[in-house]
């Protein structure tokens, strides 16, 4: 019979770090934001938010992000999601910048 050998008190399972759209998904659940809305009215009221773009913690801020995205109106929280992901793609890619940031981006410290 075999007995398991006490917890060492450490959590073994990673750290899971949003960012992009799951950043801001979590982010909105904070915040009083009801559907349908508008990018102007999002912005006005939580342009300030900021959202993780990439695991090293870069951020940019809901208002900017706005900014960069081709739709203006939003019937619910997945369309704005969905709609903001490619924004949040770009800037992660330009922020990477080559093949030493693509490993950097890998990797979360």
């Amino acid at each position: 019979m075999g007995v398991r050998p006490p917890a060492n008190g450490t959590d073994d399972e990673p750290d899971v770090i949003d960012f992009g759209i799951a950043a801001l998904d979590a982010r909105l659940e904070d915040r009083d934001v009801s559907f349908p809305t508008t990018a102007g009215d999002l912005a006005a009221a939580h342009g300030d938010l900021r959202v993780a773009i990439d695991p090293a913690g870069h951020d940019v801020t809901l208002g900017e992000a706005l900014e960069e995205c081709d739709h203006q109106s939003f019937d619910s929280k997945q369309e704005l999601l969905n709609a903001l992901h490619p924004v949040f793609e770009r800037k992660r890619e330009n922020r990477s910048g080559g093949v030493l940031g693509k490993l950097r981006a890998l990797v979360p410290f």
